[in-house]
């Protein structure tokens, strides 16, 4: 395990578990005013992650969530983006042309390289109309950031979207990000933002989750240099895994089983990943 991990872990065995305020659910159109961008990933009609618009047809999500193992990816044909789904109604609902994840990432690798790179991008077969969501940009966490945000959907709260509005940063190291905010299965790819005067910063994506005696701790990764190689890989079309309708001659990738972080509407759900 990453010393950073490993750390932050033993630092929170020695803390008193701190009180945790319901999660906000974002039940009226009005209670999702600056969080349209934000929707459920859902992967073959079994299971779902939670994704981020960055531009009107790229969302950000949890590489884990798009890889199966082996070299394929989950096909792009049964992939779909429900922004600021509540109840039933999405706000904007598109299909997938195409689908990538970091060159680097390796579900098979370290906790901490999988952290690092465990981003992926869906390219929409539809995008979304700026007046319907507008994107977030990603930037890098201040330096002297402490308190975070998180939005995403997850077990027990799949038909709306959750707001922990306060959370905070414990840790970070060599590209990684440890925090407290709640997180369970279907988090994974959830956007992890910063609090500001103005709209919400982008700072990361939630990677991983574990308990540990009552306490949260979660993980994601900086995003600005992994989003930059995200889409010169979608560019050049380096590993992208493609619908039979996006055309370049390219078959649809094979499904395959869900992954560790998806949330399954069946018994048997996978489990969240603990690094």
């Amino acid at each position: 395990m990453n010393r950073l991990l490993t750390a932050v872990l033993a630092g929170l065995l020695a803390l008193p578990a701190a009180a945790e305020a319901p999660m906000k659910r974002l039940t009226l159109r009005q209670d999702l005013l600056g969080w349209e961008a934000i929707g459920r990933v859902e992967i073959d009609r079994r299971g779902y992650c939670t994704g981020v618009l960055i531009a009107p047809d790229l969302v950000l999500t949890a590489a884990h969530c798009l890889y199966g193992g082996g070299e394929d990816y989950a096909a792009p044909d049964g992939l779909r983006f429900r922004a600021g789904l509540r109840d039933g109604v999405a706000l904007a609902d598109s299909g997938a042309a195409r689908a990538v994840v970091h060159p680097a990432y390796s579900p098979g690798g370290d906790a901490a390289t999988h952290i690092r790179y465990d981003v992926g991008l869906i390219q929409l077969a539809q995008p979304v109309s700026l007046s319907t969501a507008a994107p977030f940009q990603a930037v890098r966490l201040a330096d002297e950031a402490q308190d975070l945000t998180v939005v995403s959907y997850g077990q027990g709260r799949d038909e709306a979207l959750s707001w922990d509005e306060d959370c905070t940063m414990l840790g970070r190291q060599q590209g990684l990000i440890a925090f407290d905010c709640d997180v369970t299965f279907g988090s994974s790819g959830a956007p992890v933002f910063r609090r500001t005067g103005g709209r919400a910063e982008l700072v990361s994506l939630v990677s991983s989750g574990v308990m540990d005696e009552g306490r949260r701790l979660a993980f994601g990764m900086e995003l600005p240099a992994a989003i930059a190689e995200l889409k010169a890989a979608l560019r050049r079309g380096n590993g992208v895994a493609a619908t039979v309708a996006a055309g370049s001659g390219q078959a649809a990738a094979r499904v395959l089983p869900p992954t560790t972080g998806l949330a399954r509407t069946g018994p048997n759900g996978a489990k969240f990943l603990k690094p």
